[in-house]
């Protein structure tokens, strides 16, 4: 019962303070007649009729129910009423809409609304239902359906959370106080609306005294000056945000914030000495690194690119510094080669500087650093120096042997001055034209020389040490042959030259010039003339026109080819040159038919043999064609010839008349009576010719008898001989023969051995008739044997 009238009271509370025009549904009662409580007429409807105005039934505007109940009974929410409720029973109460029969039930008879379930604002805030009274046993509407809202109400049940964990954040070192770092933010899920549940406040837990953070808006700042990434790059800050404005009660979230000092350029680059101090060979090449100079900056990234540079040398040029960005090392590289003879120590004076310089800083400078160098430069056994890199010489090309064409030179720089040999490196010299002294350089002539085959002779000098003959060096030698006139001038090309049958006298008909392989300073100048053996009796003449060209010219009016058909014209070509150089030079002039005009229409037969004739190439090709051709008659002409010649057996059925089948199986050698191969053996076994017995002939008639035949002799195979006869004479004979030729094979060796026959067909019937005694004089070697054989059988 306290607990209903506690309900009450609450609900009286909101709609007395929570009661607005937004907050106010009502739900009008539904006009009905015979109501009491009726009032005067307001006015008349459509019909004309006077409206009355009826006394709401029921009504109510906004149900208020606690968030998050931890009671062990349903909650209470509110009651409804009828007016036409009397008590008695006859009245039902019906609620639908969002939760009803769910999470809100509805008492039938009392109308009493309990939650059966805990709700929680967060997930919904109001619920719309509605609600009717209807009769009990008709089922009909005794007030018309109203709507009606419950509002959770809510309570702190929610913390703030922030929308990340951990926040990252950097901000430069040595920022100024109060210099922003980042925002942190966090957000309540509770009722802005209604009392301080959703209002946060922000603090911070961790972090000070270096940052702080502002209550209301959450932003970081740093509360200490001279924050050095150097001393410490990393903090980790804790932010706290609670609700309930702060209040002790309130509920509360925490997040990390990481902050990271970003590197500016406060530090000024530092050598790591005051003197460096390298050692270097004078054999160094050019562009070597000769030292390695280090300078320390405690920044980071490009707050610590620095830059050399040589203040001060003693060898001026000698020497370079560069920069390796990766590890912002000076490296000091040579740049002129090094003399231990002339120079043995350098000094330098290097500066380093930063790249970037943050003008903000400067009275933290300077931030640059300088440092001494030392350079010592040590002794190396060096090869021979020449005085030259390259030697060019001249040699006139009619220079006699052993003529020196000139000298090369070197020495030794270092100090114990070796005495330098000279060689020629003869990979270059192929020829051996050339060679050198070895002690002075001299170089002179050893074959002789000729400019029209090589104009250039390019030679590699090598000067090695006489104490030390591993150093060496080398140098070019380029030798020029100069000119002597020492070729004539001849034809520049091979003419072909025509004259005409109708020519006239003093017709140009060819223009010729030379050509020389010399070659004169002030170029060639030939003079063109004819040779005086043919001046008297010549049909040409030879004009020279000044210009190293000539014009042959005709004689007469006219020529005959039948007459004459080829003229041979001797010119003499002289060049301008001292020695003079002449040659005589035989022009061929062909005569040929031509029309009007002058052009050549037909020549001399011999001329157009000769311009038809064939080349070698030609010649050779058409003689293996010629080859070909006749192997391939040949091998046609044999292969008729073989296809013409009669096969031994003329037709298939030929062969199968000669094949005889046997399908019994011999006994072998102890079987004499299936076979008799007595006959077989010596032609010297004569036996009487037996019956064949594949057979069965129908007329028997005697046996032939055979003469006996003296001993064949032994010389030049007589014996194989007459035993082919007698095998041939027995065939013939024998009546039992087919009636037309067939072959026979016999595996007959002949007497002509000492030793006899070997094969078994010359043993006899028996092994009775053998007599092996012989084998027990043939030494202890065939005892076993004359143990088997030679001893006569016995049953004991």
């Amino acid at each position: 019962m306290d607990r209903r009238r506690l309900c009450a009271l609450v609900m009286l509370w909101a709609v007395v303070h929570l009661s607005s025009p937004g907050y106010s549904l009502r739900a009008l009662r539904r006009t009905t007649g015979g109501r009491r409580g009726s009032t005067g007429l307001t006015g008349q409807d459509a019909n004309g009729l006077p409206l009355r105005r009826s006394k709401r039934g029921w009504m109510w505007n906004q149900f208020f129910l606690l968030e998050e109940y931890t009671g062990t009974d349903m909650q209470y929410v509110g009651k409804l009423h009828s007016d036409g409720d009397r008590g008695d029973g006859s009245v039902r109460y019906v609620l639908t809409g969002e939760g009803a029969g769910t999470l809100f039930k509805i008492d039938e008879k009392s109308g009493d609304i309990h939650a059966t379930k805990r709700l929680d604002r967060e997930e919904k805030a109001y619920y719309i239902l509605h609600a009717k009274a209807v009769n009990r046993f008709t089922n009909e509407a005794l007030e018309g359906e109203s709507e009606f809202i419950i509002k959770i109400h809510d309570i702190n049940d929610n913390e703030p959370r922030f929308t990340k964990d951990p926040y990252m954040a950097r901000v430069p070192e040595m920022s100024d106080v109060g210099t922003s770092v980042i925002q942190v933010t966090a957000t309540d899920a509770d009722d802005a609306t209604y009392g301080n549940s959703a209002r946060v406040v922000y603090s911070i837990l961790e972090g000070q005294p270096y940052f702080s953070v502002d209550p209301d808006t959450g932003l970081i700042k740093t509360a200490l000056p001279g924050m050095d990434r150097e001393v410490k790059e990393h903090y980790q800050v804790v932010i706290q945000a609670k609700d309930m404005a702060g209040q002790m009660g309130g509920l509360s979230g925490t997040t990390t914030v990481s902050i990271t000092l970003s590197d500016v350029n406060d530090n000024p680059p530092r050598f790591t000495k005051t003197l460096y101090e390298f050692r270097v060979p004078e054999s160094n090449e050019l562009g070597s690194t000769v030292g390695v100079i280090r300078a320390m900056d405690a920044d980071i990234g490009q707050n610590a690119e620095m830059d050399y540079r040589i203040i001060g040398s003693d060898g001026p040029g000698m020497f370079d510094v560069t920069v390796n960005r990766s590890t912002q090392e000076g490296l000091i590289v040579l740049r002129k080669p090094l003399d231990y003879e002339k120079k043995r120590q350098y000094s330098l004076r290097v500066q380093v500087e930063n790249v970037h310089i943050n003008p903000r800083f400067y009275s933290m400078g300077p931030f640059r650093d300088e440092a001494s160098v030392k350079i010592v430069v040590e002794d190396v056994d060096e090869p021979p120096v020449f005085e030259r890199p390259s030697y060019v010489m001249e040699v006139r090309e009619d220079a006699a042997r052993n003529t020196a064409v000139g000298s090369v030179s070197a020495s030794d720089p270092d100090d114990k001055h070796s005495i330098v040999r000279y060689t020629i490196d003869r990979r270059t010299d192929m020829d051996r034209v050339f060679n050198i002294h070895a002690g002075n350089g001299s170089v002179f002539i050893l074959r002789e020389l000729d400019r029209e085959e090589k104009a250039w002779h390019n030679i590699s000098v090598i000067a090695t040490e006489f104490n030390n003959p591993r150093q060496i060096s080398r140098v070019p030698v380029y030798i020029r042959v100069l000119d002597v006139n020492d070729n004539a001038p001849t034809f520049a090309t091979n003419y072909e030259t025509f004259v005409c049958e109708n020519a006239k006298a003093n017709q140009r008909i060819q223009t010729v010039s030379a050509m020389d392989p010399d070659e004169p300073l002030g170029g060639h100048r030939f003079i063109f003339s004819l040779a005086p053996e043919a001046v008297g009796k010549a049909n040409f003449s030879v004009r020279d026109n000044k210009d190293n060209t000539a014009w042959i010219l005709t004689r007469r009016n006219s020529y005959n080819s039948l007459q004459k058909s080829v003229y041979h014209v001797p010119v003499v070509i002289t060049d301008g040159e001292f020695p003079v150089q002449s040659s005589t030079n035989t022009l061929t002039i062909r005569v040929c038919t031509c029309d009007r005009e002058g052009n050549m229409k037909l020549c001399n037969p011999e001329a157009l043999t000769a311009r038809a004739g064939l080349s070698t190439g030609a010649l050779v090709a058409i003689l293996l064609c010629v080859v070909i051709l006749l192997m391939i008659v040949v091998l046609f002409a044999a292969l008729r010839r073989q296809r013409k010649k009669e096969p031994l057996i003329i037709s298939k059925e030929d062969v199968r008349d000669n094949v005889v089948s046997y399908n019994d199986e011999g006994g072998g050698e102890e079987d004499t009576q299936a076979f008799d191969i007595c006959t077989l053996r010596n032609p010297e076994a004569i036996e009487e010719s037996k019956q064949r017995r594949d057979i069965i002939p129908e007329t028997f008639y005697p046996p032939a008898r055979r003469a006996a035949v003296p001993p064949p002799s032994r010389d030049n195979n007589g014996d194989v001989r007459d035993f082919i006869n007698q095998r041939l004479q027995d065939n013939d004979s024998d009546p039992t023969a087919p009636p037309y030729d067939s072959l026979a094979t016999y595996a007959y060796e002949g007497n002509g051995s000492v030793a006899e026959s070997l094969s078994s067909l010359e043993s006899v019937t028996t092994e009775g008739d053998q007599d092996y005694n012989y084998l027990s004089e043939w030494g202890p070697r065939f005892k076993k044997l004359a143990d088997m054989y030679g001893g006569d059988d016995s049953d004991s």
